[in-house]
Parts: structure tokens; C-alpha cells; sequence
């Protein structure tokens, strides 16, 4: 008899503690903040810049990211074809002029992000239709071989890359699709400080030119490689190509470039609308600029306690223009289909 009651008090007390443990662990289980959900994006941003950012979001808040990347004339299109049955819930990245032009079409709605006073007001849509997450100023590239060969200088004026010794050996972007090419048209507009100048230019940097690209830093593998001499891109893209050991040289033109801030924003119509406000809240935030510094994704940080990961990122550094966001939203598809008009059926 004693070996049993000893035995029922094994048993109970082996219960006892499954139960006490299993009750520890639902309470501990209860006590974790449960965030589930999906966002939808178009990411104009590179894949391999969002991919990473993306699984940190998603690390966090536990939010799961569907993205498509595409470049930011196709954005727009898409989202301007969709503007009745939304497929996604915000857009990532991309020139802010890319979201103005969408507002003038009813593409965005309001949101301020929950950090949204951490960043600069010119930074930032005055209405809350987009935020910026990055700072992305224009600059020349080109491959140190060719300058060599050629004893070229750096080129440090617009005008420098209208040498003939450079014609048929640039590769750029394609302002029909491409960001960084509508900025490229704005910053000679803003540099030389007459439109018509700036597409006289235009023509003339025609000649230099190999082949335009459909993204923004298409052009740069094969500028890197040898196979093109230079081009103009987005500072970010062009840092990316030199710290991974491709001999080329980053330089800024003494007239000047204009910048835009990298935006985001909710898509109008939003199916999945606080799985995309928490993006833009976690956007606002100081984690995404350390995100981006500690992975060497060059864009400029927007908020000043985000310390930059090189030197090269210091804005004081660049002859910059201050540009009007709203005006080059307004004034997007005009310049456009000019620079076609004028620039490209003349090549």
C-alpha cells in the first residue's frame, strides 16, 4: 500500500507541474503583443534594398510584406490603371515628384506617420500624403579606365560631358520610366536656369549617349564593367557600385544638382489600411535610417539623429539645388513627353 500511495503522489505531483507549466506558458503567451497582417507595395525602391528593410519591418511588428518592384514611370501607370480597384496598399521609395503627380490624380491619401515631427517639413508632403524616408541627390559616374585611356579629368561641370571624346559611351535612364532620368531633366532645368536651355543641352548629350535605361541605375554594372564610360544617377545607386570594388568615380557638377527626398504613402483605397499605417509609422522612425546606414543603403538619412554610415552622404559636400517638389510633380509628364519630343526622336 505504501508503494502505491507513493506512486499517486508522483503521478499527481508530474500533473500538477505539466498543468502549473502549461499555464505559466499560455499566461507568458498571452502577455506577447500579437500583430499579424499583410501590406501590399509597389517598391520603386531596388529589391535589394527592400528586401532588406522589408524583413526588419516585418521582425518587428510581425507584418508581413508583399512587394513588386518596378520603376517609377511603370508605378505610376499602374497605380493610375488601378486608381478604382487599388491592388496594393502603399508605394515604397521612389523621387517625391512621383507622388506628387499621383496626388494631382487622387492616387494618396492623408496619413502622418506617428514620427512624422522627427522630420524636416520639406521632407514631407505639407498634407501628409507622403513622407520621406531618405535623401537621394544626383551625381555623375564614370569608369576611372576610360579617363585614364583617354585623359579625361573627372568631369566637374555639365558641360564637361558633352567632350566628343565621350560620344556613344554614356548609359542613363529613360525619363519615360525612370525617376532618377525626370530628376536628371530637372536639374539641368534648375542648373542652367531656362527650359529651353536645358533641352538644348539635351540634345546635345544625345549624341554621348548609348543607350538609355529602363531603372535608374541600369546603366551602372556597365559603367563598372568598362562596357560604358559615365552616366548620370542617384547618389545612392552610384555608391552602392563603388563600395562593391567597381573602379568608377563619383563627382558632382560645379552648376549644381537638385535632390528629392525617397518617398512613401498610402495608396487611396487601401485594402489593407493599418497594416500600411504601420509601415509609414515604422518608416518615420529612427530604426529604419539605422536599418539603412548599417546595410550600407545609401540614401541620405531624413532624421538628424541618424548617424550616416560614410562620409560621402554628407549633404554639405554637394553642390545642391533646393528644387520644388510640387512643381516637378506638376510638370512631370510635360517635360517628358518634351525630352521624347525633342531629345529622343532626334537621336
Amino acid at each position: 500500500m505504501k508503494k502505491v500511495v507513493v506512486l499517486l503522489l508522483i503521478v499527481l505531483l508530474s500533473v500538477s507541474s505539466i498543468f502549473a507549466n502549461g499555464a505559466s506558458e499560455a499566461k507568458s503567451t498571452s502577455d506577447k503583443p500579437k500583430t499579424e497582417g499583410v501590406v501590399n507595395v509597389y517598391s520603386i525602391m531596388p529589391e535589394a534594398y527592400a528586401s532588406i528593410i522589408f524583413d526588419e519591418f516585418t521582425k518587428d511588428t510581425g507584418i508581413k510584406v508583399n512587394f513588386t518592384r518596378m520603376s517609377s514611370g511603370d508605378a505610376l501607370a499602374r497605380l493610375t490603371a488601378e486608381k478604382d480597384n487599388p491592388q496594393v496598399d502603399a508605394l515604397w521609395g521612389g523621387p517625391s515628384d512621383t507622388y506628387d503627380a499621383g496626388v494631382a490624380k487622387g492616387l494618396f491619401q492623408v496619413y502622418v506617420p506617428a514620427e512624422a515631427d522627427k522630420i524636416p517639413a520639406n521632407y514631407r508632403s505639407p498634407e501628409g500624403y507622403w513622407t520621406g524616408i531618405g535623401l537621394i541627390p544626383l551625381c555623375f559616374v564614370t569608369n576611372s579606365n576610360f579617363l585614364k585611356e583617354h585623359n579625361l579629368p573627372i568631369p566637374t561641370s555639365w558641360y564637361d560631358l558633352l567632350d566628343p571624346a565621350y560620344e556613344g559611351q554614356f548609359q542613363m535612364a529613360d525619363a519615360r520610366t525612370s525617376g532618377t532620368a525626370t530628376e536628371r531633366i530637372y536639374s539641368l532645368i534648375y542648373a542652367l536656369g531656362d527650359e529651353d536651355a536645358a533641352y538644348d543641352y539635351q540634345k546635345k548629350l544625345n549624341k554621348n549617349v548609348q543607350l538609355y535605361t529602363k531603372s535608374g541605375g541600369g546603366g551602372l554594372m556597365p559603367i563598372g564593367t568598362g562596357q560604358a564610360a559615365g552616366g548620370i544617377f542617384y547618389l545612392v545607386d552610384a555608391l552602392k557600385t563603388q563600395q562593391e570594388g567597381y573602379p568608377v568615380e563619383i563627382s558632382f557638377p560645379k552648376e549644381g544638382v537638385t535632390y528629392s527626398p525617397e518617398g512613401s504613402g498610402i495608396v487611396a483605397g487601401a485594402k489593407n489600411i493599418n497594416a500600411a499605417k504601420a509601415l509609414m509609422d515604422w518608416a518615420s522612425s529612427k530604426k529604419l535610417g539605422d536599418v539603412m546606414m548599417a546595410n550600407f543603403i545609401n540614401y541620405v538619412p531624413v532624421r538628424a539623429d541618424v548617424e550616416v554610415c560614410s562620409p560621402a552622404l554628407d549633404l554639405s559636400t554637394m553642390p545642391l539645388i533646393e528644387s520644388d517638389s510640387a512643381w516637378k510633380g506638376a510638370n512631370r509628364e510635360r517635360l517628358v513627353q518634351r525630352w521624347v519630343d525633342e531629345v529622343i526622336t532626334a537621336k
